[in-house]
Formats: C-alpha cells, structure tokens, sequence
C-alpha cells in the first residue's frame, strides 16, 4: 500500500511541478535578469501554491510517504530492494532540497520587492527547479520499477 500511495504522490508531483514551472511561474518571473526582467511578488502572494496545493501533496504527504517507503524498502525482499531504495533515497534528497532551499528561498522571494537581487533568485530558483523535477521522475521511475518487479512472474 505505501508503495502504491508513493507511486501515485510521485506521478501527481511530477505532473503538477511541471505545470506549476511552465504556466504559474511565468507570471512572477518575466525575462531573464540580464534582460531587466522582473520579479512579480503579487502574483506568487496570490497563487500562494505551496499553502494552497504542495502542503497537501508533497511537503506533509510526500515527505511521510518518503520515509515509510525507507522503512518498507528495507525489509523487502531482494528482488526488489534495490529499486525501492534507489526510489526512496532519490525522493529524500529531493526532499531535503526542497526544505533547504525551495521552501526558505520562495517564502523570502514573496515578500522580496522587483529589483535584481530578487530577479536573479527568482530566476536560479526557477531554473534549479529542472533539478528537481529530475529528482522527482528518478524517484517516481524507481517506484513504479519497483511496483513492476512486485507483480513480476517468475518464468515457467
């Protein structure tokens, strides 16, 4: 059951990160800094999309899923221990990078005003954030290999 419910969190992160960084981010970041591009804290204040949408799918659920599938993976069998490690640990650093940085730096970021300094992290925020999505499609191809092998027949 908890590597059904990690595969599932995984895909819905996945899809939704992607989404978030192709069409909510566009509207607070405009142009690169070397542009003149701008920071628009307004609009991340108003789609406020870590309270409203990633504390219910990733920061809460995500991270508990992480740590019981760690708990899980351990003592599965060896056909599909490795997968489920692979799948766990990629998801814990991804979800250390999210608490280090991504949190603190956007929590910063929509109080900061539109100047360069703000532009810049907004930007490296945002292009750091393909990392991230990486992570998560590591983590999410691991579980769903590990979910294959868990239904695997033997040959015969």
């Amino acid at each position: 059951v908890v590597l059904w419910l990690f595969v599932i969190v995984l895909g819905i992160a996945f899809d939704a990160g992607l989404y978030e960084h192709r069409i909510v981010v566009p509207t607070w970041i405009t142009g690169p800094p070397e542009a003149g591009g701008h920071w628009n804290a307004e609009a991340a204040r108003a789609d406020d999309t870590g309270r409203r949408f990633w504390a219910f799918v990733t920061t809460v659920p995500l991270t508990l899923l992480t740590l019981l599938n760690f708990w899980a993976a351990w003592r599965a069998p060896d056909t599909v221990r490795t997968w489920w490690l692979m799948a766990a640990g990629v998801a814990l650093v991804e979800r250390a990078f999210t608490f280090g940085y991504f949190i603190p730096t956007m929590v910063r970021l929509m109080n900061a005003a539109d100047t360069p300094a703000a532009v810049a992290a907004a930007s490296r925020w945002s292009t750091l954030n393909y990392l991230r999505h990486t992570l998560v499609l590591i983590a999410w191809l691991s579980a769903l290999k590990t979910l294959s092998l868990f239904y695997q027949r033997p040959p015969s």
